[in-house]
This record gives C-alpha cells, structure tokens and sequence, in this order.
C-alpha cells in the first residue's frame, strides 16, 4: 500500500477558488435524469494548509425529491445523490487542471466514461441534526486522503449540507476508483 503526499496536489495554477464552468457541471450531471440534477453551481478550492487536498463548495435545489412523495425536507437518499454531484464536479474539475498527481493521465473524456462504472461507494456516512430545508442550500465535500492499493485509488472524503436557517447533516464516503481493470474486447 503506497499513500501519496498531500503536497503533491495543490499547484500553483488554480487561484484560491476557481468555479467550475458550466460546461463541466453539464458533463458532470449529464447521467443523472434532468429533475434529478439538484446541483446548481459549485467551486473547488486548494488548501494551502489544513486537512483537506482539495474541497468543493456547491449550491444545492431540490424542487421535488425524485422518488418519493414531498418530505419537506433534506434525507438520506438527496445528501447521497447530492454528495455524488458534487464530489463528480470537484474530481472533473481537478482532472481538467491537473490538480490531482494519482489521476495525471486523465481528461475529461476519460472521466466522462468511467464515470459511472470506475467510481464506487465503499463506506458512507451522514447524520442528521434537524430538518433541512430542501428547496435551498449549500454543500462542501473535501478529499481528506488519497491510497493507491493494487493501481485503485481509495479517496477518504468528507461533506455537509447547510440551509439558511442553520440546519444541517454532516458525513462522509470512503470512495474507490478502480484503475486497474482492463478493457475486454466483446
């Protein structure tokens, strides 16, 4: 097991917060069907010191929850829809500026295609302190830790949600991008 140094992500060429531009939000969101794309902006940030390699800051709507009748507020399934969006959105963005040593070889073609397939949920968290409004907040998810094991790349990773009132949830995701299968010829 090889752990890759947290210095080694955070070059000089993005300002302290860049946003992500809309095109790469539209690729980012392109799987998810169109009343399930909740993410509406969203910037990356470097550290320049602190626990995190890189973090995402993303305002949020969800106008009706896409598979249940109206709540009225914030759950489990929207923080787990909402934490992918964004955590896809800080990962193109960081593969587009090459902020990321472990995914160097990468553009946004190749991310568009492994997308789906490549990038799983190993572990994932969230708690809940009192109902969060759904129809506007903001969202931060973090890269705490990058492991190479086996040419897969394990991300430790936090996030939380927060509406204008102060309510909140918190958690986070153990995630696996699976770089060593090869492709099979059908």
């Amino acid at each position: 097991m090889s752990t890759v140094a947290p210095q080694s992500y955070a070059p000089a060429l993005l300002p302290l917060e860049a946003a992500v531009p809309a095109s790469i939000l539209e690729t980012v969101l392109t799987p998810y069907l169109p009343h399930c794309r909740y993410l509406r902006s969203v910037a990356v940030e470097k550290e320049s010191s602190g626990t995190s390699l890189l973090k995402a800051h993303g305002r949020f709507s969800i106008p009706e929850s896409c598979y249940i009748a109206d709540t009225g507020h914030f759950n489990a399934v929207e923080f787990n829809i909402c934490y992918n969006q964004l955590t896809y959105s800080l990962l193109a963005q960081a593969i587009d500026n090459q902020l990321l040593n472990v995914l160097g070889t990468w553009n946004l073609s190749e991310f568009t295609r492994r997308q789906l397939s490549d990038f799983l949920i190993v572990d994932f968290t969230s708690t809940f302190r009192r109902s969060l409004n759904a129809r506007q907040f903001d969202g931060w998810v973090e890269i705490n830790k990058i492991t190479v094991r086996h040419r897969n790349i394990f991300m430790k990773t936090s996030c939380s949600f927060e509406d204008q009132s102060g309510a909140s949830s918190h958690g986070g995701a153990v995630i696996v991008i699976l770089n060593g299968r090869e492709e099979h010829a059908q």
